[in-house]
């Protein structure tokens, strides 16, 4: 931790409602165990809408839902994105289930997956081999509970995949990724290695400020259901884009 300090013992309490969310002792990162027992304790299963897909999700209904930045860093958690069906993932996981017959027998990664939710939805929808990539080991807890919780199987690759070649893939998906100036650049690179090298690569996006709109081409655009706790409005239009 920045300060020195161990994480704190016991639970951690959430903001305003007094709400308490676990607090593990663990050094991070946290193993596999951990980081699972942790999420089926902060989280809940949620159907999300328009999608056959369910995921672990932080809500108004559970402890990290109101849990702060400090608190996070007291039981050593970063940021967790892997807690909420994003508006870009959400766009692309329904373009995903409406065109199955594109992605059934094909290999598919998702980049910087989080839950996992556009893995899944490549899964569900006959994808012969699908990968999950990201940076923070608590994705790949989230990424195996919410692959049990639908019935599907999905590989994990943990790290930073952005500064090499892509692995083997007919597919490469990505949402919600042209957050920051210097992290789009580098995906955004990335992305055209893969595609030059003849990989198809479709991209989620609810209109960020750095998306490389020059570079893609719009296939589809959709309503989405979110949150004013991590987007600005409740409902948000977000498309999917292909190179």
């Amino acid at each position: 931790m920045a300060d020195g300090r161990a994480p704190a013992a016991g639970p951690v309490c959430c903001a305003d409602e007094g709400r308490q969310f676990l607090s593990p002792t663990w050094r991070h990162p946290p193993s596999p165990d951990q980081a699972r027992a942790f999420i089926r304790a902060n989280t809940r299963p949620v159907l999300l809408p328009d999608l056959p897909v369910r995921i672990f999700q932080a809500d108004a209904l559970t402890p990290l839902w109101e849990a702060t930045e400090t608190d996070l860093a007291r039981a050593s958690i970063d940021p967790p994105f892997w807690a909420f069906p994003w508006a870009g993932g959400q766009a692309l996981a329904r373009y995903v289930s409406e065109h199955a017959a594109s992605f059934a027998g094909r290999r598919v990664l998702d980049l910087a997956s989080g839950s996992g939710l556009v893995a899944i939805a490549a899964a569900l929808a006959g994808a012969g081999d699908v990968a999950a990539n990201d940076i923070d080991p608590m994705s790949e807890a989230a990424v195996w509970l919410n692959a049990e919780l639908n019935g599907v199987t999905i590989r994990f690759i943990p790290g930073n995949l952005l500064e090499g070649e892509a692995p083997e893939a007919d597919i490469i998906l990505a949402a919600d990724v042209f957050y920051e100036q210097g992290p789009a650049a580098r995906f955004r690179a990335f992305l055209e290695r893969a595609h030059a090298s003849g990989v198809q690569v479709f991209a989620g996006d609810p209109g960020r400020t750095y998306f490389p709109r020059d570079t893609f081409r719009q296939v589809a655009e959709y309503a989405v259901h979110t949150t004013t706790e991590i987007e600005n409005h409740p409902i948000r239009t977000a498309r999917v884009w292909t190179l």
